[in-house]
């Protein structure tokens, strides 16, 4: 087994995602969103009402965070993974309008493992208490939707080796201890 991360290019398609294994350290390059609870009700509501979308969900990345505010010459805070359980009423629905990635830190229900599954989703972990250090692979960052929600609008991030781990993949393995594999 390799230690050296598996180099991934953001959106990922769904044949990538195919390929990708519970314990798999990666290297994200490329476009995500940061969404929180606010933002994640916010989309769900315009999904279930036939609202168009804010940003567009197919292949979509979403990073459970909300960075704090940005220092002279950087374009973002400390921009740490925040709990992810939190999203887990929400995360289901946006599986199935097309995102194939989220990311933030602690075991998910089981009910967003098998949606991971049934969409073919993954769910990574990012390390919690490091956002100075997470922040450094943000190149750019801007508020794309829901400004009035301050750290918990969805930002729109270009990532440059943004370090993670595959915790869910498509085929219900999990790299959480006490948690058995769904396959």
């Amino acid at each position: 087994m390799s230690l050296s991360p598996r180099r991934l290019v953001l959106p990922l398609s769904e044949d990538v995602v195919k390929q990708l294994r519970a314990g798999q350290v990666v290297s994200l390059t490329g476009i995500l969103y940061t969404a929180r609870d606010a933002a994640h009700q916010r989309l769900v509501d315009a999904l279930d009402n036939g609202d168009e979308l804010p940003i567009d969900l197919e292949g979509a990345t979403i990073y459970y965070c909300g960075p704090s505010p940005a220092p002279p010459g950087r374009p973002i805070g400390a921009a740490g993974p925040t709990t992810s359980a939190r999203m887990d009423p929400f995360a289901p629905r946006l599986y199935e309008a097309g995102v194939k990635v989220t990311i933030g830190k602690g075991p998910r229900s089981l009910v967003v493992r098998e949606a991971c599954r049934q969409h073919t989703g993954v769910y990574l972990v990012a390390t919690g208490g490091a956002g100075a250090l997470l922040a450094t692979h943000i190149r750019e960052a801007q508020v794309v939707a829901y400004e009035d929600l301050g750290p918990e609008a969805i930002r729109r991030l270009e990532v440059e080796d943004f370090p993670a781990m595959i915790a869910y993949d498509v085929y219900g393995a999990t790299i959480f201890c006490g948690e058995e594999g769904l396959g």
